[in-house]
């Protein structure tokens, strides 16, 4: 069976191998990287099933990738979960504020999820997202 590509974008190297190692564990194929010009290009030529985006990164931002992506025909059906230190409330507001009339056509990202991450919820939602069943956690709460 083929492993589903899940692509992160995130700034933080510690972050990347932390999403690496954790999905190539639970039987995806992650693909790195810590730009969002090189995050375009990734997911033009590796066409992921999902793709995990930091939101604030330096210059040019997960927010405009985000858009971006939901603007391109090949990549717009690609569900995105967004991934910040910054809760969901200032999240929406920023998006907001940011946004153009242009950009009346962008939805809302899958999901969203404030660092630190939880391996579980993270796990559950690529999941979801993804619709595979290659990885589970034990339930311990029973």
């Amino acid at each position: 069976m083929e492993r589903k590509k899940i692509l992160i974008v995130d700034d933080e190297l510690d972050m990347r191998i932390f999403l690496c190692n954790l999905l190539g564990n639970c039987g995806y194929e992650p693909i790195d990287t810590g730009d969002k010009t090189e995050g375009i290009q990734k997911a033009k030529r590796e066409k992921p099933a999902l793709i995990i985006l930091d939101a604030m990164m330096p210059k040019e931002g997960g927010i405009q990738m985000y858009r971006e992506l939901k603007e391109d025909e090949d990549l717009k059906k690609v569900p995105v979960i967004m991934v910040s230190t910054i809760d969901k409330k200032t999240f929406s507001f920023y998006q907001k504020f940011q946004s153009t009339p242009r950009d009346k056509g962008v939805p809302e990202p899958g999901a969203y999820l404030e660092k630190p991450l939880e391996a579980e919820e993270l796990i559950q939602l690529v999941h979801t997202l993804t619709t595979t069943d290659e990885c589970s956690f034990d339930d311990d709460d029973g």
